[in-house]
């Protein structure tokens, strides 16, 4: 049923997109309901008690606004082109697969590698270029090949190397990736072009892994590996060809939707949706394997999209709930205290990194975080919208991968290690504060030079 209903959904959505109206609103409204009570079923844990709360508060505020009983599913939207880029993201994974670029990428993660120091930058490196495109399923498949390679050194000492070394790593990946939807929606929020922040927001997590790795070069230089593979056969000719091929997939698909999205004057998000699966079917053709990319990718597609229902209903459930929370006195109140600082811009960018720290620690996603935060930003975003407040939005969003016990990064290393994702987090609160201050320094920079 998911896997029919979850993309009946998002193909109305993306039709009222281009044929706006309150008919196609009320029609992906219905949908969005069937989708939540058919997710309600199959959501699971922090997803589905979050779900919940969001819906019932949210109802509580409809029912508080007086408004028709019809109207009620007039405020299911926010979140479906979110949901619609988690729909189709598996067709651009799959490629991964077909093209062999995991297994080439983790053969270079053995290859010559003197010590755990070395290993440490190498990791990080392999974890960077997967993550773009494997996104989540990253650190699963790069802690198989660690634990086989740090499997003699003590137990507290190797799972903190995994902490740090993957999530730091993911989380720099995702801050510069076109397909990251925090990315995303900080471009949404101010209105900034992904061509003219990636300048700065590569320089900031490249600068950030090298910290990284000077910090882990003075941790681990005295821990030797076991065993090295420096007999290994590879061609690192292939490997360098493969990494090659990679970034060229992620270039032809920034250029290909930038350029759509001034074409036609859509959102950076719609026309990144509308542009996966042909871009997908384009590269397989180019790599000459069609007919194994089709083969993998609709089951792979089908398998993904039935482990969706958290995200469904969670996401449409808290996309209503902010909606309603958006029509209330309460939202002016706390708009209050952002607007209170936006003339003292490094306080203004604290307060931001303040927000994304406590909301992370009470249970909200960052995905819902944002949203609700592009809300309370209204009154002063055509004041304090630029390329610095996107900076900073994106560094605080993501952050919370390297330390949120919520988070779905910490929660599934924690799991693989059999650790308390509270623990495991905060092995990574000073990074991540320590990374969110260096972006808002040079944010704080970037403005005054804006400024002049």
């Amino acid at each position: 049923m998911r896997v029919y209903i979850y993309p009946v959904l998002i193909f109305l959505y993306l039709l009222s997109q281009i044929w706006e109206g309150d008919t196609t609103l009320y029609i992906v409204g219905i949908f969005a309901n069937l989708a939540i009570l058919i997710s309600l079923f199959f959501a699971k844990g922090l997803y589905l008690y979050s779900g919940i709360t969001f819906y019932v508060i949210g109802f509580l505020l409809f029912l508080n606004n007086d408004s028709s009983w019809h109207t009620v599913f007039l405020h299911f939207d926010s979140m479906l082109g979110i949901l619609s880029l988690f729909l189709l993201l598996p067709f651009l994974n799959s490629l991964i697969q077909v093209g062999r670029y995991d297994t080439n990428l983790n053969l270079f993660l053995k290859y010559k590698v003197d010590g755990v120091s070395d290993l440490y930058k190498r990791s990080s490196f392999v974890s960077h270029v997967l993550g773009l495109f494997l996104n989540i399923a990253t650190i699963p498949l790069l802690l198989r090949s660690l634990k086989n390679t740090l499997k003699h050194l003590p137990l507290n000492i190797s799972n903190k190397f995994y902490s740090e070394n993957l999530l730091r790593a993911y989380a720099m990946c995702l801050t510069w990736s076109p397909l990251e939807i925090m990315v995303i929606k900080s471009l949404e929020i101010t209105q900034e072009s992904y061509i003219f922040i990636f300048p700065f927001i590569f320089f900031i997590a490249v600068l950030t892994l090298f910290l990284d790795w000077y910090i882990a070069k003075r941790k681990y230089k005295h821990l030797p590996l076991e065993t090295t593979s420096s007999k290994m056969d590879i061609s690192y000719q292939y490997i360098f060809k493969k990494i090659r091929e990679l970034f060229l997939l992620l270039l032809i698909l920034v250029v290909t939707v930038t350029f759509f999205n001034q074409l036609f004057n859509q959102s950076y998000l719609f026309s990144l949706v509308l542009l996966i699966l042909p871009i997908s079917l384009l590269w397989a053709l180019y790599i000459r394997k069609v007919k194994r990319y089709v083969s993998l990718a609709i089951p792979y597609w089908k398998l993904k999209t039935k482990g969706l229902s958290n995200y469904f209903f969670m996401f449409l459930s808290a996309g209503f709930f902010v909606e309603m929370l958006a029509t209330t006195e309460l939202i002016g109140i706390l708009q209050t205290i952002f607007v209170s600082t936006a003339d003292l811009t490094f306080i203004f960018y604290l307060m931001i990194g303040g927000y994304f720290l406590l909301s992370s620690y009470i249970g909200f996603h960052p995905l819902v975080s944002i949203v609700l935060l592009a809300e309370l930003l209204v009154p002063i975003l055509p004041q304090v919208a630029n390329i610095s407040l996107t900076l900073v939005l994106i560094a605080c969003s993501l952050s919370t991968v390297m330390y949120s016990p919520f988070n779905i990064s910490v929660s599934i290393l924690a799991n693989q290690l059999k650790m308390n994702p509270y623990r495991l987090g905060l092995w990574n609160v000073g990074f991540s504060i320590g990374y969110m201050l260096l972006t808002m320094t040079i944010a704080y920079t970037l403005n005054l030079f804006l400024a002049i």
